[in-house]
């Protein structure tokens, strides 16, 4: 018989699924206290469904400090972040204020509600950035990737300009999802800080265009880039983050003309 690929609240707590609650390990007291944070948010159900694999189920994502899954609300679907009790935070207090920074800037998914152990988020239909470029084809295509990097670099600046440090961008290939209408959104912003000196724009253009299997991927579906250039412009740009730096950046990426 076909598990259930959707779990109520009351359902959630069969063992089965609790794991998930409080992954790694099932703990019914505190599967409990979560399923009644999750009623404060306003959610009915979890949808066990995605690309990885948690204890045989299928959620969106898995990582160091949570789990993700499609949760029901009231209105509508939306991401669910939910805190591992093995997670070196005991809340999830700092990734909702970091988001919540975010958000003011038009930047991530937006923030809908936050417990202790849970973030709400709204759900981005899309893919992550290597795989949307690996899959964009057609005449359009090479326009379609430079709009989108040009997106990401501007959301970075606005990021450095506020003093909001990500702290993932030099690995990115998991915290950059391309939405249906060619929107990156960036996620993930668990180890942000506004405490230490940023570096938005510098991690991610060092990741598209220099240190990484992507960067190969866009020479060849972009063309060449003096990366020695860049090295010289970034390190300008780290000493001096103004917007004409900031513009020659691109200009060397060769995002804009």
């Amino acid at each position: 018989m076909q598990s259930t690929k959707v779990a109520s609240l009351s359902l959630l707590q069969d063992e089965k699924y609790a794991t998930i609650l409080c992954y790694p390990k099932y703990d019914s007291e505190e599967t409990m206290k979560r399923i009644r944070q999750l009623e404060r948010l306003g959610v009915a159900a979890v949808h066990f469904i995605g690309g990885k694999k948690a204890f045989g189920l299928s959620v969106l994502g898995k990582g160091h400090v949570g789990i993700v899954v499609i949760a029901n609300t009231k209105t509508g679907q939306a991401a669910l972040k939910i805190r591992r009790v093995d997670a070196d935070r005991k809340r999830m207090q700092h990734e909702a204020e970091m988001l919540a920074k975010a958000n003011t800037l038009g930047i991530g998914p937006r923030l809908i509600g936050k417990e202790k152990d849970f973030l709400l988020m709204e759900l981005i239909d899309g893919s992550l950035l290597p795989d949307w470029i690996a899959c964009l084809k057609g005449r359009n295509a090479r326009n379609r990737i430079r709009n989108v990097l040009l997106d990401i670099l501007e959301q970075c600046y606005k990021l450095d300009q506020a003093g909001l440090d990500h702290g993932e961008l030099s690995r990115a290939p998991k915290h950059i999802i391309v939405d249906t209408l060619d929107k990156p959104k960036i996620v993930d912003f668990e180890t942000a800080s506004v405490m230490r000196r940023t570096s938005n724009v510098t991690s991610i253009a060092q990741y598209l265009f220099m240190k990484s299997q992507l960067a190969k991927i866009l020479c060849h579906r972009l063309g060449h880039i003096d990366q020695k250039a860049l090295v010289a412009k970034l390190r300008t740009y780290k000493h001096r983050s103004t917007r004409q730096n900031f513009d020659i950046i691109l200009e060397t990426c060769k995002l804009i003309q």
